[in-house]
C-alpha cells in the first residue's frame, strides 16, 4: 500500500515538472511599486509597460479606460458652436493587443495598449438645445483605468487598477497624478 502511494506520488509530481510552464507570477516589470506609463492622446489613452513573470502561451492586454467628455454643440442652421448647458455622462473606452509567445524574452514583454475613439458624435445631441443640433466630443479627460493580462486567453493572470488625480489632458501623463495597485 505505502509502495503504491509512494509511486502515486511521484508519477504526479513527475507529470507537473513535464507540464507546461504556465503564468506563475505576473506583474509588471520594475519591482513591487511599478506601474505602466500612460498618454493621453485627446480622444484616446495608451499604456505602456513591460510584463514580466510570463509562462508559455500568447498573451492578451486590454485596456478599459473612463473618462469625463467635453463636447460642443452645432447650430443646424448658422454652424456657430454653443457650449452644452451641462456636462456630458462620463464614457468608457476600450482596447486591446495581443503578444504571441514568441516575442517573450526571458519571461518578459513589452506591452503597449491604446484605446479606440469614440465616435465623434454623441447621438441625439442631449447635451444640446435640441436633437436638430449636433453634440461632437471634443476631448476626453481620463479618470481610471484597467489594464488586464490574460495567459492564455480568457485566463486573467494580472490586474492593474489605476486612478488619475487630476484628470488626464492631453499628452504625456505625469506619474505623480497616477496611483496602481496590483492583483
Amino acid at each position: 500500500m505505502r509502495r503504491t502511494a509512494l509511486l502515486i506520488v511521484m508519477v504526479l509530481v513527475v507529470g507537473a515538472l513535464a507540464a507546461p510552464a504556465f503564468a506563475a507570477s505576473v506583474h509588471l516589470k520594475g519591482g513591487k511599486n511599478a506601474e505602466p506609463s500612460f498618454f493621453d492622446g485627446g480622444l484616446t489613452l495608451s499604456a505602456s509597460g513591460q510584463i514580466a513573470g510570463l509562462g508559455n502561451g500568447d498573451v492578451l492586454v486590454t485596456l478599459v479606460a473612463a473618462a469625463d467628455v467635453t463636447s460642443s454643440c452645432i447650430n443646424p442652421g448658422t454652424g456657430e458652436k454653443r457650449p452644452p448647458g451641462q456636462n456630458p455622462a462620463p464614457i468608457t473606452v476600450t482596447g486591446s493587443q495581443a503578444i504571441p509567445e514568441e516575442e517573450f524574452k526571458n519571461g518578459f514583454t513589452p506591452f503597449s495598449v491604446v484605446t479606440v475613439a469614440p465616435s465623434a458624435v454623441i447621438a441625439g445631441a442631449p447635451d444640446c438645445p435640441n436633437s436638430l443640433w449636433t453634440e461632437t466630443i471634443d476631448d476626453l479627460a481620463f479618470t481610471s483605468a484597467i489594464i488586464t493580462v490574460e495567459q492564455p486567453e480568457g485566463t486573467t493572470v494580472l490586474t492593474v487598477t489605476c486612478t488619475f488625480s487630476p484628470p488626464t489632458s492631453d499628452g504625456p501623463v505625469p506619474g505623480n497624478t497616477v496611483s496602481c495597485t496590483s492583483s
